[in-house]
């Protein structure tokens, strides 16, 4: 499996000293090996991606400064293509479409591989989440650096989470989505906070963001207030929130009083079902987008477990909804990032989720970034 994240392949690829055909023929041959077990992609595309290596190659060879210059990524579904111009453009070799879930799999929380169902890399017992669940597992097994994603209840995050990646959401809205309930942004998921500051360097057109001061202001919530969390997961989140505030990365501010946010659960539930009444629905998502207001007039960062629940079997999760701790911020719209937090007891990873102000991706990368440069996250392995 290869360890090459997206930035040192393209700068190799650019300096001459690797070849973006070698590089995407490289990353074909791992995900022949390796996807009969792990079923993470619908779609690998062996004729259509060597073919559109070389004419990276060709481009490098005439002059052009290619960002992901040769770099092989996934994308989400079989229509994943439609939102990856910006990287194609850039340089980037797509190997193929990832797996979702199948027809009539609720909970969202599988995919659907063309060899079968999409196992967790780390247990194959174990489903990596959903719905962007081969994109999370395609980059945690070092099958590509980077896949994009969409999210609209958690489906970046939490496959990240469970896999052992970080993922991002941006800010609802930013971008077009063919979703009516505009409750779904676009994601990416990577190995490192580097790879996913050139993603959004791309789809964004903003330049690298600069850190800010640190520690950054932070309030830790368990529970958002109304959800109902194992321990094992807050637990683990929690001794994350303890290394980056070591590691001067955050500090600790005094959360409000008061339950943070009500329930989002029906609200959500209400908005993606046709001709519901949505009079509940409007009031929870104003009342909930007043507190996170008046949070964010005095912090910077919200930090919560990104999952209520370690990674559940193939059967499902009971009455559990893993989305509980992440659709909040599709019904306000606030970007939010999983950052691996570390391995429970059974061997899964899990992950703790950051929130910012609209519009403030940049501070969730920087404290990604900051948080990986001292060592507060621990190194990425590969199952």
């Amino acid at each position: 499996m290869s360890g090459d994240g997206a930035r040192e392949i393209a700068a190799a690829v650019r300096d001459g000293s690797r070849k973006a055909v070698d590089v995407v023929a490289e990353a074909l041959a791992r995900i022949r090996r390796a996807d009969p077990v792990l079923c993470a992609f619908a779609e690998v595309w062996d004729e259509e991606a060597p073919r559109r290596a070389a004419e990276v190659d060709a481009r490098v060879a005439a002059g052009e400064d290619l960002p992901l210059a040769g770099v092989p990524v996934a994308v989400k579904g079989r229509r994943g293509l439609r939102a990856a111009g910006p990287l194609l453009a850039a340089g980037a070799v797509a190997v193929g479409a990832t797996a979702v879930p199948g027809p009539g799999t609720s909970w969202q929380t599988w995919g659907l591989g063309a060899g079968g169902r999409t196992v967790n890399p780390w247990r194959a017992d174990r489903t990596p989440g959903g719905s962007s669940a081969g994109a999370a597992v395609a980059v945690a097994a070092g099958l590509v650096p980077l896949a994009t994603g969409s999210d609209g209840a958690g489906s970046v995050r939490i496959p990240a989470a469970w896999c052992g990646v970080l993922g991002l959401k941006v800010t609802g809205g930013r971008f077009p989505s063919p979703d009516r309930t505009g409750l779904t942004a676009p994601g990416v998921l990577t190995r490192t906070a580097g790879d996913a500051v050139v993603w959004w360097r791309l789809v964004s057109g903003r330049a690298a963001p600069s850190a800010p001061p640190f520690p950054v202001a932070a309030v830790w919530s368990p529970d958002l207030g109304f959800a109902s969390p194992d321990a094992e997961p807050v637990a683990l989140a929690r001794q994350a929130v303890g290394r980056l505030v070591d590691a001067g990365v955050v500090r600790l501010v005094r959360p409000p009083a008061a339950p943070l946010l009500l329930d989002p659960g029906p609200a959500w539930l209400a908005l993606r079902t046709p001709g519901a009444d949505l009079t509940d629905a409007h009031q929870v998502r104003a009342a909930d987008d007043e507190r996170l207001r008046a949070l964010f007039t005095r912090t910077d960062l919200l930090l919560t477990p990104t999952t209520p629940t370690a990674p559940h079997g193939h059967d499902g999760p009971g009455d559990v909804y893993s989305t509980a701790l992440t659709w909040a911020f599709n019904l306000s719209g606030h970007p939010a990032l999983s950052l691996p937090a570390g391995f429970g007891a059974d061997g899964c990873p899990a992950g703790l989720q950051l929130v910012a102000r609209h519009d403030r991706e940049d501070l969730l990368l920087s404290v990604a970034a900051e948080a990986e440069r001292r060592g507060a996250v621990e190194p990425l392995r590969t199952p």
